[in-house]
């Protein structure tokens, strides 16, 4: 064999051997962004800053959309506990969904707005249910804690908006029940 017959078996070799190493940085790169931009969308609907927590809940395949879904399906509960949604527990809802990205017009928006005008197949709240328990027994109790008491907190808002009977009792019993079935959710 010719020297020149193994040197250009030698760079043939080579360059597929860096066209693949090149390959798998381009693939570890594509993926560093993707997390990244999970992260941040993340970041921006759950207001959640703690990296470790992100970067877990990117790992266990939760995303921006999966978390505002999971922040307003128990707001839609606590707002139809009592079998109708008042104006101002339609704003409120309205405020949290674009307090986390739903633009108004967009898809996102246009489901939600349904929902507020009908209530929801209790199914909804069956398979949220399902999914944050199966989320909470994936998280440390930090990360879960957080998550619960954000959600919590915006269902709370909700309960209160409707200002109660004559100024008395701003949560009804109805929406008391509602956001104890949100927290045994979590438990």
């Amino acid at each position: 064999m010719s020297d020149d017959f193994l040197g250009d078996r030698r760079m043939a070799l080579e360059e597929a051997f860096f066209r693949k190493e090149n390959q798998k940085h381009l693939e570890e790169l594509r993926q560093e962004l993707e997390t990244k931009k999970s992260k941040d969308e993340l970041r921006i609907a759950s207001g959640i800053t703690d990296e470790e927590a992100l970067d877990h809940l990117v790992a266990l395949g939760v995303s921006g959309h999966t978390l505002v879904a999971l922040s307003l399906v128990p707001l839609l509960h606590v707002a139809w506990a009592d079998g109708r949604m008042d104006e101002r527990e339609r704003e409120a809802v309205l405020m949290a969904a674009t307090g986390k990205g739903i633009q108004t017009g967009s898809s996102s928006y246009k489901l939600l707005a349904g929902w507020l005008e009908q209530k929801p197949d209790p199914i909804l709240f069956d398979a949220w249910r399902a999914y944050i328990k199966e989320l909470s027994s994936s998280l440390v109790p930090g990360q879960r804690g957080l998550l619960k008491s954000q959600i919590l907190a915006f269902a709370h808002t909700i309960a209160e908006s409707s200002g109660g009977f004559l100024g008395m009792r701003k949560v009804s019993a109805a929406e008391d029940a509602a956001l104890a079935e949100i927290q045994a959710a979590f438990d």
